[in-house]
């Protein structure tokens, strides 16, 4: 569903300056406010454009330059916004998903799951030349059930197993399940509900008493990746691996932002 995008630019704006903390505003330097690149990013993503034609967008509607602190007719270079995603470490990135995830009521239930975004946008003969051989990036997420709020998210290049992930979840599939995992979580105040594999008495046991606890709400977590795939690209469009893992925290945030924005 469509949303009213200068009521995302203002949500995104309140929301990355909460992130930035102390450091929002212009550096030292001069030039844009850092919250500003945060803003110009989630534009990219929502409608789909490119560097070169963010600018040529942004440069269109007056009111979006205003909020931005950008002169209509002094618009930055495209490389600007570009080097900002190198600029903004990591940190950055995942205390804006976390500060979106406050901006909505949670329910306390949590769902984990996978999921795979495609990094193959080049041709076949770059990433060949690249030797580049690994073509998707697995995400795994907490997801509220009810607000379907993306919380953290977890990237890896590498088929990592989903045991692996370190959840601190109360719904998950099989795939998650594993018995060191729920010994270290039984020091946390935690119902971890997830699916033991097999059918013997036991776990056959252990999975209907699952079902009565909630494990069909699991099934949200796969709805929030849907919306998110549906409403932006799926396929990420930059090449290097770090600045791929920022842009799946970027997708999921935004994700997020848009839960509180008008829709058309």
């Amino acid at each position: 569903m469509a949303v009213a995008l200068l009521n995302l630019v203002e949500k995104a704006l309140r929301v990355a300056k909460q992130a930035l903390g102390n450091h929002a505003g212009k550096p030292e330097s001069g030039g844009l406010p850092r919250e500003a690149h945060i803003v110009a990013h989630c534009i990219r993503k929502e409608e789909g454009h490119t560097f070169t034609e963010l600018v040529d967008r942004i440069g269109l509607m007056p009111e979006v330059c205003d909020r931005l602190g950008i002169h209509p007719e002094a618009l930055p270079d495209p490389t600007t916004f570009y080097h900002s995603v190198d600029r903004y470490a990591m940190y950055v990135w995942r205390a804006l998903l976390r500060v979106s995830a406050q901006q909505l009521r949670q329910s306390g239930h949590i769902a984990l799951d996978s999921t795979f975004f495609e990094r193959d946008q080049a041709s076949q003969y770059y990433l060949q030349r690249q030797n580049r051989t690994v073509t998707t990036i697995k995400a795994t997420t907490l997801t509220d059930t009810e607000s379907l709020v993306v919380l953290d998210v977890h990237c890896c290049i590498e088929r990592e197993h989903d045991t692996k992930a370190g959840p601190r979840v109360v719904v998950a599939d099989n795939g998650f399940q594993d018995w060191h995992t729920e010994y270290e979580l039984s020091a946390y105040d935690l119902d971890y509900c997830v699916h033991h594999r097999g059918s013997k008495p036991m776990a056959v046991a252990h999975n209907a008493l699952n079902r009565a606890n909630g494990y069909e709400q699991r099934w949200m977590a796969e709805t929030s990746y849907s919306t998110t795939k549906r409403t932006q690209a799926s396929a990420l469009r930059s090449r290097f691996w770090y600045r791929q893992f920022r842009e799946v925290v970027l997708m999921f945030a935004l994700h997020n932002i848009k839960k509180t924005v008008e829709k058309l």
